[in-house]
């Protein structure tokens, strides 16, 4: 139960601060995390992320956008 509750944490500031760098709603950013499988890279990554600073959960994010549109 904890483990969900820290998940979505990491989930929701990553898409907070996602939306707040590139001026988008968070439904917005929302939305491209979940078209883009972030979401589920979060949770699956979390025994990684939850050893790192909060804001390392918008990094990971970002990385992967990043690399999804380059790999266009």
């Amino acid at each position: 139960m904890q483990q969900q509750r820290d998940e979505n944490l990491m989930l929701v500031t990553a898409v907070e601060q996602y939306a707040q760098k590139y001026n988008i709603s968070t439904a917005a950013s929302f939305a491209l995390f979940r078209q883009h499988g972030i979401n589920t890279l979060i949770r699956r990554h979390y025994k990684a992320l939850h050893t790192q600073p909060l804001d390392e959960s918008f990094r990971f994010a970002e990385d992967l956008l990043k690399q999804k549109k380059y790999a266009r």
